[in-house]
């Protein structure tokens, strides 16, 4: 195929897509690396905080930091999603993020996607503070929040988990591409 016809193809002729759902042990791989990445990517940005504001303890300025990392970790996978469909660990693990038309996710459907995936850890963290629980009960509470979250993809007709059904997104497996290619 000439380069100026392939140059014309759309991206998902060039990111063929497996037809079978990817498994939910797949993408909880995908997650288990992504999160190992993140601690890089937050603690880089938790450190860059506290120089500029010469932060002496962990309590001085701990809510703005908090939203810092947010705002952070946002930016990240809402410019890897947006841009590609794709973080490094998806990569690893040849998943992609697309949104209803086969290609990555807009700007707002990414930036969606990003907020609707707090819900795999938020309402447990809000019930930490309003039911006083300790931490160890709060991290057993989040742990069995985790698991529930994770096991309704499994009931899905989709197999998508829900934050990909509320910003009307997809993780699609990538096919392996052969040598001769």
């Amino acid at each position: 195929m000439p380069e100026s016809a392939q140059a014309a193809l759309p991206s998902a002729a060039l990111f063929p897509v497996e037809p079978a759902p990817v498994s939910i042990r797949r993408r909880l791989a995908a997650f288990v690396y992504e999160s190992v990445l993140l601690f890089g990517v937050v603690f880089a940005a938790g450190l860059a905080f506290s120089l500029v504001l010469q932060q002496r303890n962990g309590y001085t300025h701990h809510n703005a930091m908090a939203a810092w990392i947010i705002l952070v970790a946002g930016a990240y996978f809402v410019g890897f999603w947006h841009k590609g469909g794709q973080t490094l660990p998806m990569k690893t693990w040849r998943l992609r993020v697309v949104g209803p038309d086969g290609e990555p996710p807009t700007l707002a459907r990414a930036t969606l996607r990003y907020l609707a995936a707090w819900l795999w850890f938020l309402p447990p963290l809000v019930l930490h503070p309003l039911l006083d629980l300790s931490i160890p009960h709060t991290l057993a509470l989040v742990a069995f929040w985790f698991v529930i979250w994770a096991a309704s993809a499994r009931f899905a007709h989709d197999r998508q988990f829900l934050h990909d059904r509320i910003a009307g997104t997809r993780i699609v497996a990538i096919a392996r591409q052969s040598a001769a290619a």
